[in-house]
Formats: structure tokens, sequence, C-alpha cells
């Protein structure tokens, strides 16, 4: 497996050797399936470069979660058309996952969480989902395509019914009546920050084995400001990381993504802020139990 030629946390050596790494990183450059603003594409590269100025030890937890080994992997072809990408995301995650390693996928767009599931699907017959987001992302098209980033969730429910969203704060009429017709799980942020909404008994119908997929517009514009759809009244840092440590604690992850961050050049704060959230999740996934 070709290695990128940054990696992530800058770190080099043993700790970013492939055979020997548990954590694969991979950068995936797509925003083909975005409907607002650009700079997807551009995101991986940035938050590559963001991490290298991260310190490697954790307070919270007490330990360097790069010691697992971290090895970031070289981006490949994303492909022209959704079709391609959705190919190129299954097959190279595909191959990461038959190696054993825990595959995070770096975006570029949303629309890319499904064929990184369906490549986990197949290792993980049992295997559920939460979505950290703003948008519910259940259309079943969207600008003429059913890969657009707006119809991630349904074609990830076209492959497994137990799932639950969190933090959502905006969605269509017809996506409303979609999830009161099919019982679906989902926590707006409403519910969330009034506590009616019981995220435990949530968790405890998902089963053990999950993925998560995290839509950086889940945060409030004071954490991650730039991303291609953005909607105030995200989660804070600390809200997002106890909610997030909750999730590990309660069930094995056996992946996530970190999508739907916009490259500005006029922000160094946001890339830094997803590093961070990687790194954290990371550390969660290995010093925590």
């Amino acid at each position: 497996m070709k290695l990128h030629k940054k990696q992530f946390l800058g770190i080099e050596g043993e700790f970013v050797k492939y055979d020997k790494s548990a954590v694969a990183i991979l950068p995936f450059p797509y925003e083909g399936g975005v409907s607002y603003g650009k700079g997807a594409a551009q995101a991986p590269g940035a938050i590559i470069d963001a991490s290298h100025y991260l310190e490697l030890y954790d307070e919270v937890l007490d330990a360097e979660p790069y010691r697992v080994g971290i090895a970031t992997v070289e981006p490949p072809d994303t492909g022209k058309t959704h079709q391609e990408m959705f190919y190129s995301i299954y097959s190279n995650a595909h191959d990461l996952i038959e190696d054993d390693k825990f595959v995070v996928v770096v975006g570029g767009d949303h629309s890319l969480s499904s064929g990184f599931f369906k490549a986990l699907k197949e290792k993980y017959t049992d295997l559920g989902v939460i979505q950290l987001d703003a948008h519910a992302d259940l259309r079943d098209t969207y600008e003429d395509s059913p890969l657009n980033h707006a119809c991630v969730m349904s074609r990830i429910r076209e492959m497994a019914q137990d799932t639950l969203q969190i933090g959502i704060r905006s969605m269509s009429a017809e996506e409303a009546e979609k999830i009161k017709r099919e019982n679906i799980s989902l926590c707006t942020m409403d519910s969330f920050r009034k506590g009616v909404f019981d995220i435990d008994g949530a968790l405890d119908n998902l089963p053990d084995n999950l993925f998560i997929t995290v839509d950086v517009d889940c945060f409030d514009w004071s954490v991650i400001r730039s991303t291609g759809t953005p909607e105030p009244g995200g989660f804070l840092w600390d809200e997002a990381l106890r909610l997030l440590g909750k999730i590990f604690q309660k069930k094995n992850i056996v992946a996530f993504d970190i999508v739907e961050l916009s490259y500005s050049s006029n922000d160094l704060n946001s890339p830094f802020a997803a590093a961070k959230l990687i790194y954290k999740m990371l550390g969660f996934k290995y010093f925590t139990g």
C-alpha cells in the first residue's frame, strides 16, 4: 500500500509503517456531490497539513494515541462521475478493511460515505450507523442524482436500517414525512439541547458494531465555520466530545469518516479542529473502555 507523502500528524518511522499500523487514513478529495459551497476536494490536504501542529499527547486520556500506528495512504483517483466515485471509495476502503485496518476516511463531500459503508457492511453484517450532521440527508434524489450528498443516508439505509441521526436542524417536509413513515431514529439539535430525546435508549437499540459518519456542519460556527452547507446552532466542541466519548464507550466503533469541510485560505481554525477531532476519536477508540 503506497503511503501519502504527507502523513497525518507529521509522524515518521515505525508509527506510520503500514504493516504495523492499527489505523489507515484514506484521504478522499471528492466534491462532485455537493450542491452549494465548494472546497471539499481540498479539505483532506488542509486537514493533514493542520494535523502537523497538533500535540501528540492527549491530556484527557493521558495517552499518545499515535502509538497504535497511523498510516496515511495516498489519495486514490476519485473518478469524475458519481458512479466512478462510489466504486473508487468502495474498492479502496475494501482493500484497507481486508488488511484489518481501522479505516478513517477524510473527505471530501458526504456522498462518499455510502460507498465506504458498503465496504464495511461486507465485513460487519450487523453494522449500524450513527450520523452527526446538521442535515437529514434523506432525500431519494437531489439535483438529478441519487448519489448527491443530500441523499447519503437514504443510500445507507438501503443497506442497513439500524441508524441514529443526531444534531439535525435542517430538513425538507418530504424528509420529515419519511422519518415518521419509516420510524427513523433521529434527534434534532433542539431535542438534544432540551434533553427530551433518549440518546442512551437509542444507542441501546443499535447493534454493537457501528460506523460513525461526521459531517462537520454538525458543529457550531465557533468550532468549524468552513463547510459547504452551513447551518447555525450546532454542537459546541465539548458537547460533541462528550457525546462521542459516550458512543465509543458503549459500542464497538469499526470505522468513521469526517466529511464536508470546505477549504478556505482565510480559515486555519476549521481544518485544525477537524484534525483534532480525528485524533480525539482515535483516542476514544483505543484508550477508553
